[in-house]
């Protein structure tokens, strides 16, 4: 190890975190869906995992239409998940196996069916009428040209009084109004609730989302086309900083908590937007998402440039989160240019996500390397499938139940599932993997305990040796005298890797090499699709 002076351990910062989607985790009362008993089957396997975190997908009582993201009480769990004493009992549970607690909090809109919304919208006199976005009509037309993100109008007549609502997704998902200073208060006090039980941050959803233009002015439209809009007024408004900034002051409050905020950006990948959210790393939230990763193509240099890209716009003091899959896109292992070749590449891209500078967060089942699963036109829960079928398919194929044994339903329940699984759960799935010394999934578990047991890769300096023009990504991790060399072939052609300034270095994993091995770095030859990483000596 390093003989510098050690920074204490962070948990969000040099740590792991494991992303569950509740409803497909695990099913502990045999109803097909996924609930917080099934988690705490499941604590065992994510402390050998090596995790150090789980953020939870939203579990607050909600109506559904958007699958826990349209919550219509903050402070109770919805019975489809469990009980509050089941959430205490995972919490304590968690904490005791050294896991952290991370809740998705949605701010930017609530249920149509939350007592908010509901006096809100009962007169124009309702003392909440200004927790939400009302406005007025032109001759029977919605007050501006604002586009829901799934499509149509944003804003839905309200009949009663007379006056739109605005919503930027569906429309039983009304937006709240940042804009009022009483919402503040109440909205953290929802928040302060999760904090005194002891909950260790939160995921905050589009964060980026709840300010909007207070002129109300039109999008600008693309190509002339009303629907093809630029989100100048509706995402990325100075305010949401200034919520953000309130929000960091609140966890600050409270000992070790975390921000972790949903930054999606059009173009994706805009990091530069991203960054603006951890202001400097002191007043903004801890962590920003960056779906660049998400959106580069299977080719080294691709991904350099976006991994530099995000380190440059890293305000001082800022810190990364990296991610190659969650529970709004398709998994990684399946976008097209994964297409050949899958298990290497996971292994290639696995080791790159755990190995770089940041905080790495897995989805559940990514892992074992779980595929997309085909679903029906009878099977498609998720309502923007149903809505745009047959162009767009929805979200539930990257949503499908976690693949645990060959047993029937995987070992995700003993009734009918949610949700079908994939085909190949009964090759594919964590108790075969675990018998398998060179699987994906053991990969991931000896990755995460290298990361943790060699500072480099979890604290230290990001030093590019190659930019991926020849097809390998070459780089540094640093921390005083220790030096971790990770070297990836994104290529399916042996490659010859010199690095003349160093002479020779330890392997200490790689998918094609006997750990303690010994290569000099003069012309070393790389095989297709290799990922190792070494000790390097001087």
């Amino acid at each position: 190890m390093s003989s510098q002076k050690k920074e204490s351990w962070i948990w969000w910062k040099h740590g792991v975190i494991y992303h569950i989607y509740p409803r497909s985790f695990q099913d502990a009362d045999g109803d097909g869906i996924g609930d917080i008993r099934g988690i705490i089957r499941r604590l065992g396997y994510l402390k050998e995992l090596g995790i150090d975190g789980i953020w939870i997908s939203p579990m607050y009582k909600s109506p559904m239409v958007d699958f826990g993201y349209d919550v219509s009480s903050y402070r109770e769990i919805d019975p489809v998940f469990g009980t509050m004493d089941d959430f205490m009992e995972l919490l304590g549970k968690a904490h005791d196996a050294g896991i952290r607690i991370i809740l998705d909090m949605i701010l930017n809109h609530t249920s149509n069916q939350h007592p908010w919304f509901i006096e809100s919208s009962e007169s124009l006199a309702s003392p909440k009428r200004n927790w939400y976005i009302w406005k007025e009509g032109t001759m029977g037309t919605p007050p501006n040209n604002w586009k829901s993100a799934v499509g149509g109008s944003a804003w839905n007549l309200d009949e009663q009084t007379g006056q739109y609502y605005l919503h930027s997704f569906f429309k039983e998902q009304p937006d709240l109004n940042w804009r009022d200073p009483e919402l503040h208060g109440v909205f953290f006090d929802e928040m302060k609730f999760w904090l005194d039980l002891g909950v260790d941050g939160f995921r905050l959803d589009v964060i980026n989302l709840i300010a909007k233009d207070k002129k109300f002015r039109n999008n600008p439209v693309l190509l002339g086309i009303p629907a093809l809009q630029q989100h100048v007024y509706t995402r990325n408004r100075k305010r949401s900083v200034t919520v953000v900034t309130k929000i960091r002051e609140l966890l600050n409050s409270y000992e070790n908590r975390v921000s972790i905020g949903e930054i999606y950006t059009h173009p994706p990948g805009d990091v530069k937007t991203a960054a603006r959210y951890l202001a400097g790393g002191e007043n903004g939230i801890h962590l920003a998402f960056d779906f660049s990763l998400i959106f580069s193509t299977w080719n080294a240099h691709a991904y350099y440039k976006s991994i530099t890209a995000w380190y440059a716009s890293l305000p001082e003091g800022g810190w990364p989160c990296n991610v190659l899959s969650n529970h709004d896109l398709l998994r990684s292992i399946d976008r097209f240019p994964w297409r050949t070749n899958r298990e290497e590449k996971a292994k290639v891209a696995a080791t790159l996500l755990l190995t770089m500078m940041g905080t790495p967060f897995i989805y559940y089942g990514e892992e074992i390397g779980m595929h997309n699963t085909h679903v029906s036109k009878k099977q498609i829960r998720d309502p923007l499938g149903k809505r745009y079928w047959p162009l767009f398919t929805g979200r539930d194929k990257a949503r499908t139940p976690m693949q645990w044994n060959p047993e029937p339903n995987g070992g995700f329940t003993t009734g009918k599932p949610w949700l079908p699984l994939n085909r190949d759960f009964s090759s594919r799935n964590v108790k075969q993997q675990e018998g398998e010394p060179y699987s994906l999934l053991n990969h991931y578990r000896n990755l995460i305990k290298l990361r943790r047991s060699h500072e480099p890769l979890h604290r230290g300096s990001w030093l590019p040796v190659t930019n991926g023009q020849r097809g390998i990504l070459a780089y540094f991790r640093k921390t005083g005298e220790e030096r971790m060399l990770v070297i990836l072939n994104f290529t399916g052609r042996q490659k010859t890797f010199s690095l003349p300034e160093h002479s020779y270095g330890k392997v200490v994993l790689s998918t094609h090499r006997s750990p303690g091995e010994f290569n000099y770095f003069q012309h070393m030859q790389i095989g297709a699709f290799e990922a190792t990483i070494c000790l390097v000596s001087e």
